[in-house]
């Protein structure tokens, strides 16, 4: 998941493109793009579409992943999202405003009752985005909530503009990404970039990639479609990343039966770490 395309739930007439676009997975927004009169209307444009013939055809077609910004659990709307949004077709809600691991079992159990009632036999994750302090104090803790938490979604421009933090100044992005990375990695889920507001600036939006994807980060988030080329190009590289962690793990078990819990691969010793980052690497490209 290079890439996802945030589309607004209120635009039905940007789904179709959405849909043809180079985007690896859309996200349909529930949330912040949506008024509050406008939640009912929103709800049943994402479930029919979704529930189309022609939709259901093309993602099965073009292996687009789908993902619902809902609104927080502690919102007047969030029941009635999650009753509307559990469709066999979507693999992940995003769950925003969280700071509480607590939320999570209460959108777990939310979540449990909708797949019941929607006959849905397949577990659909959650993405959970950290956009506050407290949530990136907290972010392990969080990651760690439940089972059905498949990432952690970083929200840099709520968390930075509320606390005036240039967004800017990379080493302040560096610093909150790599503590919700680390945070990711304790709660073995992936960790995602997320969106980048300045649409004209490709260079801005191309040196946060890189910087996430140097991190270890999956993907980033676009909101406009001249993003998308310029997250699958940086996060494009991880097939390289992943034919490497294959090799090493194939050549550990080749090492591990003739008694040698280290070796060389390509003029690099490799022991352990570098073995369990491998194999972590490739589990989670399974998840994926």
């Amino acid at each position: 998941m290079r890439s996802k395309l945030f589309v607004p739930g209120a635009r039905p007439d940007f789904f179709i493109k959405a849909l043809a676009s180079e985007a690896d997975a859309i996200s349909f927004d529930l949330e912040d793009s949506v008024t509050t009169g406008g939640k009912t209307a929103a709800r049943s444009a994402i479930a029919g579409f979704l529930a189309s013939e022609a939709t259901r055809t093309a993602l099965a077609a073009n292996g687009k992943q789908v993902i619902v910004r809902v609104n927080a659990p502690h919102s007047p709307h969030f029941a009635a999202d999650i009753a509307a949004m559990a469709l066999p077709d979507v693999a992940l809600i995003n769950l925003p405003k969280l700071e509480d691991p607590d939320d999570v079992v209460t959108a777990v159990t939310a979540l449990e009752r909708a797949e019941q009632a929607a006959a849905i036999t397949r577990p659909i994750g959650l993405l959970i985005t950290i956009e506050t302090p407290r949530a990136l104090r907290r972010a392990a803790e969080i990651a760690t909530a439940h089972p059905r938490i498949a990432g952690l979604q970083l929200g840099l421009n709520d968390l930075f503009e509320a606390l005036a933090i240039d967004r800017r100044a990379l080493g302040s992005a560096h610093a909150v990404m790599l503590a919700m990375r680390l945070a990711t990695g304790e709660g073995g889920a992936f960790a995602y970039d997320g969106a980048y507001a300045a649409i004209a600036d490709d260079q801005g939006f191309r040196l946060e990639a890189e910087q996430a994807r140097a991190l270890g980060y999956l993907g980033k988030s676009c909101i406009h479609p001249r993003q998308i080329a310029i997250a699958n190009a940086v996060f494009g590289a991880r097939a390289d990343a992943l034919d490497q962690a294959r090799r090493i793990v194939a050549a550990a078990d080749e090492a591990a039966a003739i008694g040698r819990g280290a070796f060389q691969l390509d003029g690099r010793m490799i022991d352990r770490p570098a073995i369990e980052q491998a194999r972590a690497t490739l589990a989670m490209a399974d998840k994926e």
